[in-house]
């Protein structure tokens, strides 16, 4: 079973930049499309960032242009780079990968799934 562990998360202040990564230890993410995702209480989890395995990217609209996501040259490592942070950023913040997510950056479409980590914006 495919195993996604994030780290990376913390509190930051507005303006502020934070990398969260997502190490799947053993298997090549290579093989996958893979995604990052937000939840916060009271909301559906939110697709933030995808990347498939064509290499083809696809970011919610709040965060186009301060998120970058990328696979790392380690296999098993993927990133999400967040800049220019705003408090409604705040969220959980969840790595997936799945075999062909269709095009669509949707948890649906995942299978696979980290526990999580607080990403926090506060001044």
């Amino acid at each position: 079973q495919l195993q996604l562990v994030e780290s990376g998360g913390g509190l930051v202040q507005p303006g502020g930049s934070l990398r969260l990564s997502c190490v799947a230890s053993g298997f090549n993410l290579d093989y996958y499309d893979i995604g990052w995702f937000r939840q916060v209480p009271g909301k559906e989890r939110e697709g933030v960032a995808c990347i498939q395995r064509n290499g083809m990217t696809l970011y919610t609209d709040s965060v186009k242009g301060r998120f970058t996501i990328s696979r790392a040259s380690a296999k098993d490592t993927m990133f999400l780079q967040m800049k220019s942070l705003k408090p409604e950023d705040t969220a959980i913040y969840y790595c997936a990968a799945g075999p062909d997510s269709g095009y669509v950056c949707d948890q649906s479409q995942f299978d696979f799934w980290g526990q999580g980590t607080q990403v926090t914006v506060s001044s």
